[in-house]
């Protein structure tokens, strides 16, 4: 089987870096690649070559840090590229994953009350549980991309309005995907609730789903739906870059709200970091798939590697811009009625919001 080219192109590399205070991690410190496996990337004259970084205790003992991720989900790249290239010790902070399997309001809850300092996940799963008011503040956009939707060419699911009348195979039924694909159906003047159909599989059988006629169609996210591609019965229907969402980012950095009241220079050393190994995944993405690799993640290098091109880990959203987005998502998912039609948009982006770099 082939692997199709992807729909999209990469954008030109931003220059935020250097604006940020952004640092070159020193190297790799008690990390699995610490054995010389997986050296750090020389970068050159890049703008995060340039800057120094403070972290928040230099000179001092690392402050530990307990960050919720997902594992399996290659959108958190940045995450173990930021720890086994030493950034994260490089901005003072003892980083500590917690690999969060359960839902997303208990993530929430978890980092509200403090078993974990901050999180990483998918803007799309977390704006409707942030409406009802945790304490928790996004600090950054991540990246963008890395939602698609597939469909049987032999069913004739190759575009969205083909889809109407059609089933949709969906991990569950608030999944990020198919809040995506019902804003983008909808916008085509296709009800997502009427429709269509969303019927929910385990997320490893949905591609089965499709094979057995079962569904039509699949949404989901990277690696799985990236790897999916590489069957030539289906085709890429739609991604979460298409048309006007091509500079939207869909994974958010949030931490607990006490953090950024209280201790603002490790919030703010924190978010630099992940910003810095954000720019890393995306210069060399060959080296970040190694490193995700060793976490366990789905998929050749070279696939991952592929998978992070094809993502925006370039562009990450800041103040204005990112409340404008989070204000976007807001209105749009008001159309799908995930969103109370009552909440402001403008206000719950400022709520939800904390500028801990300016």
């Amino acid at each position: 089987m082939t692997l199709p080219t992807l729909s999209h192109t990469r954008r030109r590399f931003l220059a935020r870096a250097g604006t940020l205070g952004l640092a070159t991690p020193l190297g790799l410190l008690g990390s699995p690649s610490s054995a010389g496996l997986l050296p750090v990337p020389a970068l050159g004259d890049a703008p995060i070559c340039r800057v120094a970084a403070e972290g928040p205790a230099p000179g001092g003992a690392a402050r530990p840090i307990k960050l919720a991720w997902n594992a399996s989900a290659i959108c958190t790249a940045a995450a173990p590229v930021a720890k086994e290239s030493g950034v994260f010790a490089r901005h003072g902070l003892a980083v500590e994953f917690v690999n969060f399997g359960g839902s997303t309001e208990q993530l929430l809850e978890a980092i509200a009350t403090g078993k974990a300092d901050a999180g990483i996940g998918m803007a799309l799963r977390w704006l409707k549980p942030l409406e009802q008011g945790f304490d928790v503040k996004v600090t950054a956009g991540i990246h963008g991309g890395c939602m698609r939707l597939l469909g049987a060419r032999s069913a004739g699911a190759t575009s969205l309005d083909a889809l109407k009348g059609k089933v949709i195979a969906v991990s569950d039924q608030a999944s990020p995907a198919k809040n995506f694909f019902g804003l983008l159906l909808a916008k085509r003047g296709i009800d997502p609730e009427r429709d269509v159909e969303w019927r929910v599989y385990p997320l490893d059988l949905l591609a089965l789903a499709v094979e057995k006629g079962e569904a039509q169609a699949l949404a989901d996210s990277d690696p799985r739906t990236f790897l999916w591609m590489k069957d030539t019965r289906l085709t890429e229907v739609a991604n979460n870059l298409s048309a006007e969402y091509h500079d939207r980012t869909c994974c958010i950095l949030a931490l607990r709200g006490a953090l950024v009241r209280d201790e603002r220079p490790v919030a703010a050393a924190l978010t630099r970091a992940l910003l810095e190994a954000g720019t890393r995944v995306a210069h060399d993405p060959d080296y970040a798939a190694k490193v995700y690799a060793g976490y366990g993640g789905k998929g050749s290098v070279e696939d991952l590697a592929a998978m992070l091109r094809s993502h925006t880990h370039h562009h990450h959203p800041l103040g204005a811009e990112l409340k404008q987005q989070i204000a976007a998502y807001v209105d749009e998912l008001k159309t799908v009625k995930v969103i109370r039609a009552r909440t402001d948009a403008r206000q719950f982006a400022e709520r939800v919001y904390a500028d801990v770099l300016s």
